[in-house]
């Protein structure tokens, strides 16, 4: 006789239903974000995954969804009410936008030592001191956004909130900080490389990982985590004088942060990256599916792709194995290192912005100005 189905719990029906969505929206605190996410927060979630919207985007939408309900919960005892009310907005800037000189003389201003230490326990919070504006304006445009996805409208607009961010931080100055405080350049990824020596797995991964992705243009840590074989294209052989023709290979990106995937935006692998991406695909016997996985405690490749955040901490720990503060390097180094060694070696920047993909013009030229003004006679005068 066959047993009753068990009755799951409401938690217990999140976790499946978030479950449904981990393919496109790859989710690694699932059991937590089913207690902290509302049925209407995934049935949300769920909704956006059917309308064909970016993973980037969709893994920042849930990032700071959970984000505001932890916060919100934490304030007020309750789940997010929709839409919020001006009030709980100001009180959001008030709690992540601060003047750190005022809160030496004032305990009570910026975000209250419980609400920082409920965060905190559970991981939401790392940073010490006030938030970047940036991240606060990102917050609350996606609050807003998914106010409007639920047909409501909030106060994101209002006069009062756009005044006290504004207030907030000029009374609350950062410096911005680059993603990656050293680019990954030509010798910097020279050191990186030697750590990845050996034929293990875990090396021919690597060192496939951090030619492909700066060889590629630098690549994204979620465009090559998300790479897979049916996005490859074997091509013709390179003729080169004086030597043996060198293999190439085509990635098609698809979509990406910049593009919708509509446009068959391509890039070209010529050399030892196509080398070092063959060696591993056949040590991993990887022919289908994706190309970049998880490699388990003993030497098992996973079937899984490997996680964005994964390339970023194999990135500081190649750094540190070849004595470099690790501190310094993280995956978007690889990206800003391409164009800084493109502009060293002085390659014009529009054939430099054809394999990058970068759309911006102004964006793109930043590392090319630096590269010439750190090489020009005006940085120094006194050598």
């Amino acid at each position: 006789m066959a047993k009753p189905k068990k009755s799951l719990t409401a938690v217990e029906r999140r976790a499946e239903e978030l479950d449904t969505i981990a393919a496109v929206l790859p989710i690694e605190r699932r059991d937590e974000l089913a207690e902290l996410l509302t049925d209407q927060d995934v049935e949300t979630l769920r909704h956006l995954v059917n309308q064909g919207m970016g993973d980037n985007t969709l893994r920042a939408l849930t990032s700071d969804l959970a984000y505001l309900e932890a916060w919100g919960l934490a304030v007020t005892g309750r789940s997010l009410p929709w839409p919020a009310p001006e009030a709980l907005l100001l009180k959001f800037v008030a709690h992540h936008l601060w003047d750190p000189q005022h809160r030496e003389t004032n305990e009570d201003h910026g975000m209250p030592a419980a609400v920082d230490q409920s965060l905190r326990s559970q991981g939401f919070l790392k940073s010490v001191g006030p938030h970047a504006p940036s991240t606060v304006r990102r917050r609350l445009a996606n609050w807003s956004t998914l106010t409007r996805w639920r047909g409501l409208d909030g106060a994101f607009a209002s006069p009062a909130l756009k005044s006290a961010i504004r207030l907030a931080i000029r009374a609350a100055p950062r410096q911005r900080l680059r993603k990656s405080a050293r680019a990954v350049t030509g010798d910097v990824l020279a050191k990186l490389l030697a750590t990845c020596a050996s034929n293990s797995l875990r090396d021919l991964r690597d060192r496939a990982i951090l030619m492909v992705a700066f060889a590629s243009g630098g690549r994204r840590r979620s465009e090559i985590a998300g790479l897979r074989c049916e996005q490859l294209t074997v091509e013709p052989p390179i003729e080169i004088p004086d030597g043996p023709p060198l293999p190439s290979l085509a990635i098609h990106l698809g979509r990406t942060k910049t593009s919708t995937g509509e446009q068959d935006d391509v890039v070209y692998l010529t050399g030892r990256p196509v080398e070092a991406l063959n060696a591993w695909m056949v040590a991993a016997t990887i022919d289908s599916g994706s190309v970049f996985r998880a490699i388990g405690r003993w030497g098992k490749v996973s079937r899984r792709a490997l996680d964005p955040q994964s390339v970023n901490a194999m990135i500081k720990q190649r750094a540190e194995m070849a004595g470099l503060d690790s501190e310094e390097f993280s995956a978007h180094g690889l990206r800003s290192g391409y164009l800084t060694e493109a502009a060293n070696q002085g390659i014009p920047l529009p054939e430099a912005m054809e394999q990058s993909r970068h759309r911006s013009v102004q964006q793109a030229s930043r590392y090319y100005n630096n590269a010439n003004r750190q090489r020009g006679r005006a940085a120094r005068l006194l050598d």
